[in-house]
């Protein structure tokens, strides 16, 4: 019917508006880690964290998916510190 094609419409464009600034964020900080900018990358941290939650409480991303992204941001993260 109408209304669910319309609706289906609006939230994959909502879907689509939160991956694209997750992805955003998330590279911001990849950037800065492989610069090994550990200042710049732990101020982008805590942000990149919690649109990643944001994204898998709105259902853009799966949970597990965003976990599993930011252990993997903060293991790298710590490396960085560490040197």
């Amino acid at each position: 019917s109408r209304g669910k094609t319309s609706s289906r419409v609006r939230t994959r464009a909502i879907n689509r508006a939160n991956t694209a600034q997750l992805k955003t964020q998330v590279k911001k900080l990849r950037s800065a880690l492989e610069k090994g900018d550990a200042a710049a990358a732990k101020t982008l941290a805590a942000p990149t964290f919690s649109e990643l939650d944001r994204a898998a409480k709105k259902g853009a991303i799966h949970r597990n998916a965003a976990s599993r992204t930011k252990s993997r941001l903060a293991r790298k993260l710590n490396a960085v510190s560490a040197q």
